[in-house]
């Protein structure tokens, strides 16, 4: 059979005829109901004005200043890159360097990324490393944290207006802006790009397919029929897998470790507030209740959702899911456990927000002789429990859930869907 406008979902493995789809249009999976695709009206030249724009709004945003505070007298005007160079320099290395990658680093490496396939598609032409640069900018997807950082931002404004004159500065309104872009932007992914690349006749659009043995590519989706596990895709020279290796046991050592970190970093103090009149510190639990007793309960609500509720909810939630993995029967029960790895997957990342706010309050703070905000011990320990459990879930397939399935395993038709849609 032909493997034309094949894809296999990657929540349940389910093998589609694709649908043509108009835009605003989406692409479901007939089985699990998860999102296959969504359809765009953009051209590859309006995605790279996108991308630009979004490039141009990133690097606007971290050179310019987020604030300006005045604290007796004194004046600074601190932004981003600024705060983490300073948690550097008081000795927080790994605290550092994790703020920078997720917060800098990467984002700005997933814009590049992007805009330079982008200009590839357009040129027509497919250098030898453009599989690689695809497998590179899949990776950083994952790990690109702009919209927490601005979440951050206004977190940490709030908190420190008490203490000082504060002033939004042009660095702020650069990353609300960029926020828009970027969203629009991200909706740019991986695949759709191997998708624009494969209607201009770069790569391969198919490849013939035996539906009862089929593996589809995570990394550029191409449906192929492969005699062993562990060989490469005929597209994207990936490493094909049926099931992710060793599953469990990854997931689970990640869980478990993010679990012991857990305890330290609710425990110990996330910042220490030096001042001439002492020191105090601070725990995640009191910077929410500062936040509620300050009368902004909306923001002691946003942090306590996402430093307490979210990172509670995806170790219930994976374990649930590992608990019973293999054991998931009927489609009912299926369906919710993909639901549910869905959404610790879309929140793992909203857990980074307090120390993102701390390393910018010890920039806001730095007022030699006045004031000195250092990150505590706990800053890290919380840190690693974000980036820990979104290894976990990174590791996790949810594919495994559905290999019970006896339902027919010839392809079948994505369900297309728009507001008032819903058709086969």
């Amino acid at each position: 059979m032909s493997a034309n406008h094949l894809h296999a979902c990657p929540q349940c493995d389910a093998l589609h005829i694709d649908v043509d789809l108009q835009a605003g249009e989406s692409a479901v999976c007939g089985q699990c109901a998860s999102v296959l695709d969504k359809a765009s009206s953009l051209t590859v030249s309006g995605w790279l004005a996108l991308v630009l724009g979004a490039i141009i709004l990133f690097l606007s945003a971290n050179v310019a200043p987020v604030v300006h505070i005045t604290l007796q007298g004194h004046h600074i005007s601190p932004n981003f890159p600024e705060a983490i160079a300073l948690s550097w320099q008081q000795g927080h290395y790994s605290l550092a360097v994790m703020g920078g990658l997720l917060g800098v680093v990467f984002p700005l490496l997933m814009l590049l990324f992007r805009f330079w396939a982008l200009l590839v598609i357009r040129g027509g032409r497919t250098p030898l490393d453009f599989a690689l640069g695809l497998r590179v900018l899949g990776i950083l997807q994952h790990w690109s944290l702009v919209p927490v950082v601005f979440l951050a931002m206004i977190v940490a404004l709030v908190k420190f207006a008490g203490l000082a004159q504060v002033e939004p500065a042009y660095g702020l309104w650069a990353y609300a802006a960029l926020m828009l872009v970027y969203t629009s932007a991200s909706r740019l992914t991986v695949q759709k790009l191997w998708n624009l690349a494969a209607e201009k006749g770069m790569v391969l659009l198919s490849v013939p397919v035996n539906p009862d043995d089929y593996i589809g590519c995570s990394v550029c989706g191409l449906v192929q029929t492969t005699p062993e596990d562990g060989d490469q895709c005929l597209r994207c020279n990936a490493a094909l897998h049926k099931r992710k290796p060793d599953m469990q046991n990854r997931a689970w050592a990640f869980l478990l470790t993010a679990m012991l970190l857990y305890l330290p970093a609710n425990i110990l103090p996330i910042m220490v507030l030096n001042t001439p009149m002492g020191s105090s510190s601070h725990t995640i639990l009191g910077g929410v209740i500062e936040l509620w007793e300050s009368n902004s309960a909306d923001l002691a609500l946003i942090v306590f959702t996402a430093s307490i509720v979210v990172p509670f909810t995806k170790f219930v939630a994976m374990v649930v899911l590992l608990c019973g993995a293999h054991r998931w029967k009927g489609r009912v029960v299926q369906r919710q456990r993909t639901r549910i790895y869905e959404l610790v997957e879309f929140i793992g990342q909203w857990s980074m927000l307090d120390v993102f706010v701390v390393l910018l309050l010890g920039a806001m703070g730095n007022f030699p002789g006045l004031s000195q905000i250092i990150p505590g011990t706990a800053a890290l320990s919380f840190g690693l429990v974000v980036v820990l459990t979104m290894l976990s879930a990174l590791s996790f397939d949810p594919r495994v859930g559905w290999d019970s399935r006896t339902a027919q395993q010839r392809p079948i038709k994505a369900i297309r869907e728009s507001s008032d849609l819903k058709v086969e």
